[in-house]
Protein backbone atom coordinates (compact mmCIF):
# COMPACT_ATOMS: atom_id res chain seq x y z
CA UNK A 1 0.00 0.00 0.00
CA UNK A 2 1.38 3.41 -1.02
CA UNK A 3 -0.53 6.42 0.19
CA UNK A 4 0.62 9.47 -1.72
CA UNK A 5 0.20 13.06 -0.62
CA UNK A 6 0.97 15.01 -3.79
CA UNK A 7 3.12 18.12 -3.43
CA UNK A 8 1.65 21.30 -4.88
CA UNK A 9 3.50 24.57 -5.53
CA UNK A 10 2.37 27.45 -3.34
CA UNK A 11 3.05 29.87 -6.19
CA UNK A 12 -0.36 29.08 -7.69
CA UNK A 13 -2.17 31.11 -4.99
CA UNK A 14 -5.20 32.84 -6.50
CA UNK A 15 -5.09 36.60 -7.12
CA UNK A 16 -6.74 39.03 -4.72
CA UNK A 17 -7.68 36.26 -2.28
CA UNK A 18 -10.26 34.69 -4.59
CA UNK A 19 -11.33 31.34 -3.20
CA UNK A 20 -13.86 28.56 -3.70
CA UNK A 21 -17.24 27.82 -2.17
CA UNK A 22 -17.81 24.06 -1.88
CA UNK A 23 -21.39 22.88 -1.42
CA UNK A 24 -21.31 19.57 0.43
CA UNK A 25 -18.65 18.40 2.87
CA UNK A 26 -18.64 14.63 2.41
CA UNK A 27 -15.53 12.97 0.94
CA UNK A 28 -16.42 14.40 -2.51
CA UNK A 29 -16.26 17.93 -1.14
CA UNK A 30 -13.24 17.17 1.01
CA UNK A 31 -11.32 16.28 -2.15
CA UNK A 32 -12.00 19.73 -3.57
CA UNK A 33 -11.08 21.43 -0.29
CA UNK A 34 -7.72 19.67 -0.20
CA UNK A 35 -6.96 20.17 -3.89
CA UNK A 36 -7.35 23.94 -3.55
CA UNK A 37 -6.27 24.39 0.06
CA UNK A 38 -2.89 22.77 -0.55
CA UNK A 39 -2.22 25.59 -3.00
CA UNK A 40 -3.10 28.29 -0.50
CA UNK A 41 -6.53 28.96 -1.99
CA UNK A 42 -9.15 29.86 0.67
CA UNK A 43 -12.19 27.59 0.79
CA UNK A 44 -15.66 28.13 2.26
CA UNK A 45 -17.47 24.85 2.92
CA UNK A 46 -21.28 24.91 3.12
CA UNK A 47 -23.33 21.87 4.15
CA UNK A 48 -26.68 21.02 5.69
CA UNK A 49 -25.40 17.77 7.21
CA UNK A 50 -22.75 16.76 9.72
CA UNK A 51 -19.81 16.34 7.40
CA UNK A 52 -16.11 15.65 7.59
CA UNK A 53 -14.93 18.45 5.29
CA UNK A 54 -15.38 21.12 7.96
CA UNK A 55 -12.62 19.44 10.02
CA UNK A 56 -9.97 19.80 7.30
CA UNK A 57 -7.05 22.10 8.03
CA UNK A 58 -7.68 23.60 4.59
CA UNK A 59 -11.24 24.75 5.30
CA UNK A 60 -11.21 28.53 5.81
CA UNK A 61 -14.92 28.93 6.61
CA UNK A 62 -17.37 26.17 7.61
CA UNK A 63 -21.01 27.24 7.31
CA UNK A 64 -24.13 25.25 8.17
CA UNK A 65 -27.15 25.77 5.88
CA UNK A 66 -30.76 25.03 6.92
CA UNK A 67 -31.16 22.86 3.80
CA UNK A 68 -29.45 22.29 0.46
CA UNK A 69 -32.22 20.11 -0.98
CA UNK A 70 -34.67 22.88 -1.90
CA UNK A 71 -33.50 25.03 -4.83
CA UNK A 72 -34.94 28.37 -3.73
CA UNK A 73 -33.69 28.04 -0.16
CA UNK A 74 -30.26 26.91 -1.37
CA UNK A 75 -29.91 29.95 -3.62
CA UNK A 76 -31.18 32.36 -0.95
CA UNK A 77 -28.62 31.00 1.50
CA UNK A 78 -25.81 31.30 -1.05
CA UNK A 79 -26.72 34.93 -1.74
CA UNK A 80 -26.89 35.71 1.98
CA UNK A 81 -23.53 33.98 2.62
CA UNK A 82 -21.66 35.71 -0.20
CA UNK A 83 -22.60 39.09 1.27
CA UNK A 84 -22.01 38.16 4.90
CA UNK A 85 -18.57 36.63 4.37
CA UNK A 86 -17.52 38.88 1.47
CA UNK A 87 -17.03 36.03 -1.00
CA UNK A 88 -17.84 37.91 -4.19
CA UNK A 89 -16.04 36.42 -7.18
CA UNK A 90 -15.35 33.08 -5.51
CA UNK A 91 -15.79 29.90 -7.58
CA UNK A 92 -18.85 27.77 -6.79
CA UNK A 93 -18.47 23.95 -6.59
CA UNK A 94 -21.75 22.01 -6.04
CA UNK A 95 -21.08 18.33 -5.19
CA UNK A 96 -24.55 16.73 -5.19
CA UNK A 97 -27.01 16.51 -8.06
CA UNK A 98 -29.75 18.53 -6.37
CA UNK A 99 -27.21 21.29 -5.73
CA UNK A 100 -26.14 21.23 -9.38
CA UNK A 101 -29.79 21.55 -10.43
CA UNK A 102 -30.37 24.49 -8.08
CA UNK A 103 -27.27 26.34 -9.28
CA UNK A 104 -28.12 25.69 -12.95
CA UNK A 105 -31.72 26.90 -12.58
CA UNK A 106 -30.67 30.11 -10.81
CA UNK A 107 -27.37 30.60 -12.56
CA UNK A 108 -28.26 34.13 -13.66
CA UNK A 109 -28.78 35.38 -10.10
CA UNK A 110 -25.76 33.56 -8.71
CA UNK A 111 -23.44 34.77 -11.48
CA UNK A 112 -23.85 38.34 -10.25
CA UNK A 113 -21.93 37.30 -7.12
CA UNK A 114 -20.03 34.08 -7.81
CA UNK A 115 -18.00 32.55 -10.60
CA UNK A 116 -20.33 29.72 -11.63
CA UNK A 117 -18.78 26.89 -13.70
CA UNK A 118 -22.09 24.98 -13.74
CA UNK A 119 -23.80 25.55 -17.11
CA UNK A 120 -27.36 26.77 -17.63
CA UNK A 121 -30.33 24.45 -17.00
CA UNK A 122 -30.75 23.85 -20.74
CA UNK A 123 -27.46 21.96 -20.59
CA UNK A 124 -27.80 20.34 -17.16
CA UNK A 125 -31.27 18.88 -17.85
CA UNK A 126 -29.67 16.24 -20.07
CA UNK A 127 -27.74 14.85 -17.09
CA UNK A 128 -30.30 15.57 -14.35
CA UNK A 129 -33.05 13.35 -15.82
CA UNK A 130 -31.87 9.91 -16.96
CA UNK A 131 -34.69 9.59 -19.49
CA UNK A 132 -33.33 12.75 -21.13
CA UNK A 133 -29.85 11.22 -20.91
CA UNK A 134 -30.86 8.01 -22.66
CA UNK A 135 -32.89 9.83 -25.32
CA UNK A 136 -29.95 12.07 -26.18
CA UNK A 137 -27.48 9.15 -26.20
CA UNK A 138 -29.80 7.19 -28.48
CA UNK A 139 -30.07 10.17 -30.83
CA UNK A 140 -26.27 10.41 -30.94
CA UNK A 141 -25.82 6.71 -31.64
CA UNK A 142 -24.19 6.02 -28.26
CA UNK A 143 -25.13 2.53 -27.01
CA UNK A 144 -27.39 2.32 -23.93
CA UNK A 145 -29.18 -0.53 -22.15
CA UNK A 146 -32.74 -1.11 -23.37
CA UNK A 147 -34.86 1.30 -21.33
CA UNK A 148 -38.58 2.05 -21.00
CA UNK A 149 -40.45 4.91 -19.33
CA UNK A 150 -43.94 3.52 -18.52
CA UNK A 151 -46.63 5.91 -17.29
CA UNK A 152 -48.88 3.29 -15.68
CA UNK A 153 -49.17 -0.35 -14.69
CA UNK A 154 -50.89 -1.04 -18.01
CA UNK A 155 -47.80 0.22 -19.86
CA UNK A 156 -45.72 -2.52 -18.21
CA UNK A 157 -47.55 -5.13 -20.28
CA UNK A 158 -46.03 -3.62 -23.40
CA UNK A 159 -42.46 -4.28 -22.20
CA UNK A 160 -41.14 -7.36 -23.97
CA UNK A 161 -37.80 -8.30 -22.43
CA UNK A 162 -36.05 -11.06 -20.56
CA UNK A 163 -35.95 -10.87 -16.78
CA UNK A 164 -34.39 -9.75 -14.53
CA UNK A 165 -35.03 -6.06 -15.13
CA UNK A 166 -34.28 -3.11 -12.92
CA UNK A 167 -36.63 -0.40 -11.67
CA UNK A 168 -34.88 2.95 -11.23
CA UNK A 169 -35.76 6.65 -11.01
CA UNK A 170 -35.19 9.07 -13.86
CA UNK A 171 -34.33 11.68 -11.21
CA UNK A 172 -32.65 9.98 -8.30
CA UNK A 173 -32.85 12.47 -5.40
CA UNK A 174 -36.32 11.86 -3.93
CA UNK A 175 -36.06 8.13 -4.60
CA UNK A 176 -32.60 7.82 -3.06
CA UNK A 177 -33.32 9.84 0.07
CA UNK A 178 -36.48 7.79 0.66
CA UNK A 179 -35.12 4.30 -0.07
CA UNK A 180 -31.28 4.57 0.22
CA UNK A 181 -31.24 2.57 -3.04
CA UNK A 182 -30.15 3.39 -6.58
CA UNK A 183 -32.37 0.79 -8.23
CA UNK A 184 -34.36 -2.39 -7.52
CA UNK A 185 -34.15 -5.78 -9.21
CA UNK A 186 -37.34 -7.37 -10.58
CA UNK A 187 -36.97 -11.10 -11.25
CA UNK A 188 -40.39 -11.61 -12.81
CA UNK A 189 -43.41 -9.69 -14.06
CA UNK A 190 -45.23 -9.73 -10.73
CA UNK A 191 -42.18 -8.26 -8.96
CA UNK A 192 -41.96 -5.68 -11.73
CA UNK A 193 -45.52 -4.53 -11.07
CA UNK A 194 -45.01 -4.48 -7.31
CA UNK A 195 -41.76 -2.51 -7.49
CA UNK A 196 -43.17 -0.09 -10.06
CA UNK A 197 -46.04 0.72 -7.70
CA UNK A 198 -43.59 1.20 -4.80
CA UNK A 199 -41.39 3.47 -6.92
CA UNK A 200 -44.30 5.69 -7.96
CA UNK A 201 -44.93 6.29 -4.25
CA UNK A 202 -41.59 8.10 -4.09
CA UNK A 203 -41.37 9.82 -7.49
CA UNK A 204 -43.75 10.88 -10.23
CA UNK A 205 -45.08 8.11 -12.45
CA UNK A 206 -43.28 9.51 -15.49
CA UNK A 207 -39.95 9.41 -13.60
CA UNK A 208 -39.80 5.63 -13.12
CA UNK A 209 -37.65 3.78 -15.64
CA UNK A 210 -37.49 0.08 -16.44
CA UNK A 211 -34.13 -1.05 -17.77
CA UNK A 212 -32.46 -4.26 -18.83
CA UNK A 213 -29.69 -5.43 -16.51
CA UNK A 214 -26.40 -5.80 -18.31
CA UNK A 215 -24.74 -8.99 -17.01
CA UNK A 216 -21.82 -8.56 -14.64
CA UNK A 217 -21.21 -6.65 -11.44
CA UNK A 218 -19.33 -3.44 -10.76
CA UNK A 219 -16.06 -4.59 -12.32
CA UNK A 220 -17.73 -4.32 -15.73
CA UNK A 221 -18.27 -0.59 -15.09
CA UNK A 222 -15.97 2.10 -16.41
CA UNK A 223 -15.84 5.86 -16.03
CA UNK A 224 -14.73 8.49 -18.50
CA UNK A 225 -13.68 11.53 -16.44
CA UNK A 226 -12.98 14.87 -18.11
CA UNK A 227 -12.54 18.59 -17.76
CA UNK A 228 -14.48 19.63 -20.85
CA UNK A 229 -14.32 23.00 -22.59
CA UNK A 230 -15.22 24.11 -26.11
CA UNK A 231 -15.71 20.57 -27.36
CA UNK A 232 -12.33 19.37 -26.08
CA UNK A 233 -11.18 17.34 -23.09
CA UNK A 234 -8.62 19.64 -21.47
CA UNK A 235 -7.91 16.78 -19.03
CA UNK A 236 -9.15 13.21 -19.06
CA UNK A 237 -8.75 9.82 -17.44
CA UNK A 238 -10.58 6.50 -17.47
CA UNK A 239 -11.18 4.30 -14.45
CA UNK A 240 -12.48 0.82 -13.74
CA UNK A 241 -14.81 0.22 -10.80
CA UNK A 242 -13.44 -2.99 -9.26
CA UNK A 243 -15.79 -2.91 -6.27
CA UNK A 244 -18.93 -0.98 -5.36
CA UNK A 245 -21.69 -1.04 -2.79
CA UNK A 246 -24.23 -2.52 -3.06
CA UNK A 247 -22.59 -5.04 -5.44
CA UNK A 248 -25.28 -5.01 -8.17
CA UNK A 249 -26.67 -1.46 -8.20
CA UNK A 250 -23.81 0.41 -6.64
CA UNK A 251 -24.60 3.76 -5.07
CA UNK A 252 -20.87 4.43 -5.00
CA UNK A 253 -17.54 2.89 -5.88
CA UNK A 254 -15.42 1.46 -3.08
CA UNK A 255 -12.31 0.46 -5.06
CA UNK A 256 -11.33 2.09 -8.36
CA UNK A 257 -8.26 1.94 -10.58
CA UNK A 258 -7.30 4.13 -13.52
CA UNK A 259 -7.07 2.26 -16.81
CA UNK A 260 -6.22 2.98 -20.43
CA UNK A 261 -9.56 2.89 -22.23
CA UNK A 262 -9.41 5.65 -24.86
CA UNK A 263 -12.40 4.28 -26.78
CA UNK A 264 -14.65 5.87 -24.14
CA UNK A 265 -13.42 9.38 -24.88
CA UNK A 266 -15.12 9.81 -28.27
CA UNK A 267 -18.69 9.07 -27.07
CA UNK A 268 -18.06 11.16 -23.94
CA UNK A 269 -17.00 14.18 -25.98
CA UNK A 270 -19.90 13.67 -28.39
CA UNK A 271 -22.42 13.61 -25.56
CA UNK A 272 -20.99 16.62 -23.71
CA UNK A 273 -20.77 18.61 -26.94
CA UNK A 274 -24.45 17.88 -27.63
CA UNK A 275 -25.24 19.13 -24.11
CA UNK A 276 -23.29 22.33 -24.79
CA UNK A 277 -21.45 21.49 -21.58
CA UNK A 278 -18.55 23.09 -19.73
CA UNK A 279 -16.74 21.84 -16.63
CA UNK A 280 -15.99 18.59 -14.85
CA UNK A 281 -17.98 15.49 -15.74
CA UNK A 282 -17.95 11.74 -15.26
CA UNK A 283 -19.81 9.50 -17.69
CA UNK A 284 -20.36 5.93 -16.52
CA UNK A 285 -20.41 3.00 -18.93
CA UNK A 286 -20.90 -0.74 -18.52
CA UNK A 287 -19.21 -3.24 -20.79
CA UNK A 288 -21.79 -5.64 -22.20
CA UNK A 289 -20.00 -8.93 -22.83
CA UNK A 290 -22.90 -10.06 -25.03
CA UNK A 291 -22.02 -7.63 -27.82
CA UNK A 292 -18.73 -6.06 -26.65
CA UNK A 293 -20.21 -2.56 -26.41
CA UNK A 294 -19.65 0.00 -23.68
CA UNK A 295 -23.17 1.20 -22.83
CA UNK A 296 -23.80 4.56 -21.23
CA UNK A 297 -25.43 4.37 -17.79
CA UNK A 298 -25.12 7.75 -16.11
CA UNK A 299 -23.78 11.29 -16.47
CA UNK A 300 -22.49 13.22 -13.45
CA UNK A 301 -22.26 16.94 -14.24
CA UNK A 302 -20.01 17.67 -11.24
CA UNK A 303 -17.10 16.17 -9.35
CA UNK A 304 -17.56 12.44 -8.78
CA UNK A 305 -16.77 10.24 -5.78
CA UNK A 306 -13.19 9.31 -6.67
CA UNK A 307 -12.13 12.58 -8.35
CA UNK A 308 -9.40 13.02 -5.70
CA UNK A 309 -7.62 10.10 -7.41
CA UNK A 310 -6.80 12.60 -10.17
CA UNK A 311 -3.76 14.30 -8.59
CA UNK A 312 -2.02 10.94 -8.02
CA UNK A 313 -2.75 10.04 -11.66
CA UNK A 314 -1.46 13.41 -12.86
CA UNK A 315 -4.69 15.40 -13.42
CA UNK A 316 -6.01 17.56 -10.59
CA UNK A 317 -9.51 18.19 -11.92
CA UNK A 318 -10.72 20.53 -9.16
CA UNK A 319 -7.75 22.84 -9.48
CA UNK A 320 -7.88 22.86 -13.28
CA UNK A 321 -11.49 24.06 -13.17
CA UNK A 322 -10.67 26.69 -10.53
CA UNK A 323 -7.68 27.98 -12.48
CA UNK A 324 -9.70 28.24 -15.67
CA UNK A 325 -12.44 30.15 -13.85
CA UNK A 326 -10.04 32.80 -12.55
CA UNK A 327 -8.25 33.17 -15.87
CA UNK A 328 -5.01 31.38 -15.09
CA UNK A 329 -3.26 29.17 -17.67
CA UNK A 330 -4.44 25.56 -17.59
CA UNK A 331 -2.28 22.57 -18.44
CA UNK A 332 -4.33 19.41 -18.59
CA UNK A 333 -3.33 16.06 -20.02
CA UNK A 334 -4.16 12.39 -19.57
CA UNK A 335 -4.34 10.52 -16.29
CA UNK A 336 -1.91 7.64 -16.19
CA UNK A 337 -3.27 4.09 -15.73
CA UNK A 338 -2.63 1.76 -12.78
CA UNK A 339 -3.39 4.23 -9.97
CA UNK A 340 -5.81 2.97 -7.29
CA UNK A 341 -8.35 4.65 -5.00
CA UNK A 342 -10.20 3.09 -2.09
CA UNK A 343 -12.99 4.16 0.27
CA UNK A 344 -12.09 2.02 3.25
CA UNK A 345 -15.22 2.49 5.39
CA UNK A 346 -17.41 1.04 2.64
CA UNK A 347 -14.89 -1.24 0.94
CA UNK A 348 -14.24 -3.39 4.02
CA UNK A 349 -17.89 -4.40 4.62
CA UNK A 350 -18.51 -4.69 0.87
CA UNK A 351 -15.51 -6.97 0.42
CA UNK A 352 -16.41 -9.13 3.43
CA UNK A 353 -19.90 -9.55 1.99
CA UNK A 354 -18.45 -10.48 -1.41
CA UNK A 355 -16.02 -12.97 0.15
CA UNK A 356 -18.82 -14.66 2.11
CA UNK A 357 -21.00 -14.81 -1.01
CA UNK A 358 -18.16 -16.28 -3.08
CA UNK A 359 -17.89 -13.27 -5.41
CA UNK A 360 -14.39 -12.35 -4.21
CA UNK A 361 -11.51 -14.49 -3.00
CA UNK A 362 -9.36 -13.43 -0.07
CA UNK A 363 -6.11 -13.43 -2.05
CA UNK A 364 -7.49 -11.03 -4.67
CA UNK A 365 -8.79 -8.72 -1.97
CA UNK A 366 -5.49 -8.63 -0.06
CA UNK A 367 -3.59 -8.01 -3.29
CA UNK A 368 -5.82 -5.02 -4.05
CA UNK A 369 -4.98 -3.51 -0.66
CA UNK A 370 -1.35 -3.30 -1.76
CA UNK A 371 -2.30 -1.54 -4.98
CA UNK A 372 -3.77 1.83 -4.18
CA UNK A 373 -2.29 5.26 -3.70
CA UNK A 374 -5.29 7.31 -2.53
CA UNK A 375 -7.75 6.72 0.30
CA UNK A 376 -10.97 8.71 0.03
CA UNK A 377 -10.47 10.49 3.38
CA UNK A 378 -7.22 9.50 5.08
CA UNK A 379 -4.31 11.93 4.78
CA UNK A 380 -1.25 12.11 7.04
CA UNK A 381 -1.01 15.87 6.58
CA UNK A 382 -4.74 16.39 7.28
CA UNK A 383 -5.82 13.68 9.78
CA UNK A 384 -8.85 15.28 11.46
CA UNK A 385 -11.43 14.38 8.75
CA UNK A 386 -10.53 10.70 9.22
CA UNK A 387 -11.16 10.88 12.96
CA UNK A 388 -14.38 12.80 12.35
CA UNK A 389 -15.61 10.18 9.89
CA UNK A 390 -15.04 7.37 12.37
CA UNK A 391 -17.05 9.30 14.95
CA UNK A 392 -19.81 9.99 12.39
CA UNK A 393 -20.19 6.41 11.11
CA UNK A 394 -23.44 5.74 13.04
CA UNK A 395 -24.88 9.00 11.69
CA UNK A 396 -23.80 8.15 8.13
CA UNK A 397 -25.27 4.65 8.43
CA UNK A 398 -28.67 6.11 9.27
CA UNK A 399 -28.46 9.07 6.90
CA UNK A 400 -27.11 7.36 3.81
CA UNK A 401 -27.30 3.64 4.41
CA UNK A 402 -23.57 2.99 5.00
Amino acid sequence: MRLISPRFPRATRSPRGIGAVVLGGDFHGLGIVRSLGRRGIPVCLIDDEYSIGRFSRYTTHAVTAPTLRKPEETVDFLLETVRRLDLKGWVLFPTRDEMVAAVARYRGQLSDWYRVPTPEWESIKWAWNKWNTYCLANRLGIPIPRTWCPRSLDDLDGIVAEFPLCVKPAVKEDFFYATKAKAWRANNRQELRTLFERATGHVAGNEVLIQEIIPGDGNHQFSSCVFFKNGVAIASMEAKRWRQHPPEFGRAATFVETVECPELLAPTLRFLSAMNYYGLAEIEYKLDARDGQYKLLDVNARTWGFHCLGPSAGVDFSYLLFADQIGQPVQGGRGRPGVGWIRMVTDIPTSLSDIIAGRLDVRTYLKSLRNFSTESVFSREDPMPTLAELALLPYLAVKRGY
